[in-house]
């Protein structure tokens, strides 16, 4: 009777509550969340105009410095080509590099945003152009306006774009995002939740068997 109770006693210690099961769910789900990309540039349809929103920061260890320049803000969709910040010509520092990229984003030719502010940032193909003095790391934010137009008229297709360069700790990374996100994580996320619950079912299960 003495070694029950001590068996008893010890499953209880480690019996595992819902809520400790669910927050090691939860931390997992965390744990394997891809890592969100460097810098990203949201382009979606705001009442009757199309707004591009970016902010992040730009590792330029992987790349190499190409010339100086000066861009405007716009977008060449069949181009795979997008400048967000001002619309004024402003002074950037081009770098270059065997970047992974997008072929194009869409069908439409080159079009000047409306309007604009904050850090000129643009990506064409390989390059990269960042603010005139730009320090690698720093943070980056800006945005640009498409007047009275939409996505379609625009000529881009609705979906996630990735380019990539750098190895190592100095990977990086710059996604556009176009339309609305997606949540592809939801069902895993659901997946582990159940396989949550199964496995303290089983857990109760278990320790019926071992106390009977």
């Amino acid at each position: 009777m003495a070694l029950m109770k001590i068996k008893t006693a010890s499953l209880e210690l480690f019996k595992p509550t819902l809520a400790t099961t669910l927050a090691i769910v939860i931390a997992c789900v965390i744990a394997v969340r891809p890592v969100q990309a460097s810098y990203i540039v949201t382009l979606e349809q705001v009442g009757s105009n199309v707004v591009a929103t970016g902010s992040g920061t730009i590792d330029l260890t992987g790349l190499t410095f190409s010339n100086s320049n000066s861009f405007l803000s716009g977008i060449v969709p069949n181009g795979a080509e997008i400048s967000t910040g001002p619309t004024g010509g402003t002074p950037v520092d081009v770098y270059a590099s065997a970047l992974t990229f997008p072929t194009s984003f869409g069908s439409g030719g080159p079009t000047v945003a409306s309007s604009g502010s904050g850090d000129l940032v643009d990506f064409e193909g390989r390059f990269v152009s960042v603010p005139a003095g730009y320090v690698s790391g720093n943070s980056l934010s800006d945005s640009s306006t498409y007047d009275n137009t939409t996505l379609s008229k625009l000529g881009v297709t609705p979906g996630t774009y990735k380019w990539t360069w750098g190895t190592g700790p100095h990977a990086d990374s710059f996604t556009l995002q176009i339309g609305p996100v997606t949540a592809p994580d939801s069902g895993s996320t659901l997946g582990l939740l159940f396989l949550a619950l199964v496995a303290l079912l089983g857990a109760s299960r278990f320790r019926s068997l071992r106390l009977a």
